[in-house]
């Protein structure tokens, strides 16, 4: 929250006293289920989540990658029961705020109530992003618009510097999120590389040429509304 506004002492304090359970996921693991009445909330801390949909066929659609920081749920507050699922792509921790907290938070101060729904809004922000990917970019501009995302969101919390970040997902979860198999994540990936935009090794993405990633991509970073500014 504090990346787009200032909180003060006595909001700062309301959140941190608002969360209760330290939370633990393997990789795989479901942090909250489609039809789940949740009752908390859950933030984050470390590792990667996805939000995603899975079909009577078995076939997952990802809408959403969720890092460090990132509410994986707060849709759950006020839609009570849970229309999607959210997993951990790898060893995730996290917090959860139950609802009944929350709930005290935003009768007491209602700039923090602004706060948490302007991170729905980013959220639906980065849904139409990914929409318009799905719908008129190929595979190799979905790619590469991925990875400027998830370095931008990573640089933002100081989990990425120099257009390198750590990325251990699986070619299947990025196939997942960009609507195709494994076997072409691995194809594009090799498309990329020989163009020497990036390198993705042992779970370390190094971006060669920010510039023509961008280009690749149509990546702007203006839906993740990096601005700090009154809210």
């Amino acid at each position: 929250m504090q990346l787009r506004d200032t909180l003060g002492l006595d909001e700062k304090r309301a959140i941190i006293q608002s969360a209760r359970d330290r939370l633990h996921f393997s990789s795989g693991e479901d942090l909250v289920v489609e039809g789940d009445r949740p009752m908390r909330c859950v933030l984050v801390t470390s590792g990667f989540a996805c939000r995603y949909r899975l079909l009577p066929s078995g076939e997952r659609q990802i809408m959403a990658i969720h890092l460090p920081g990132d509410f994986v749920d707060l849709h759950s507050f006020l839609l009570k029961e849970m229309d999607h699922s959210v997993g951990a792509l790898t060893e995730c921790t996290a917090v959860g705020f139950p609802h009944e907290s929350l709930l005290q938070v935003t009768e007491r101060f209602p700039h923090l109530t602004r706060m948490l729904w302007l991170m729905t809004l980013i959220d639906a922000a980065g849904h139409r992003e990914w929409l318009i990917g799905l719908g008129l970019l190929s595979a190799p501009q979905r790619t590469a618009r991925l990875f400027c995302e998830i370095y931008k969101r990573l640089e933002i919390v100081g989990l990425a510097r120099d257009h390198e970040f750590r990325f251990p997902v699986t070619q299947v979860a990025m196939g997942d999120a960009l609507g195709i198999s494994a076997v072409h994540v691995n194809r594009v990936v090799q498309e990329l590389r020989q163009q020497d935009l990036i390198t993705w090794e042992r779970g370390t993405v190094r971006i060669l040429d920010w510039s023509r990633l961008v280009a690749t991509g149509q990546f702007s970073d203006r839906y993740l509304h990096l601005v700090r500014e009154p809210r």
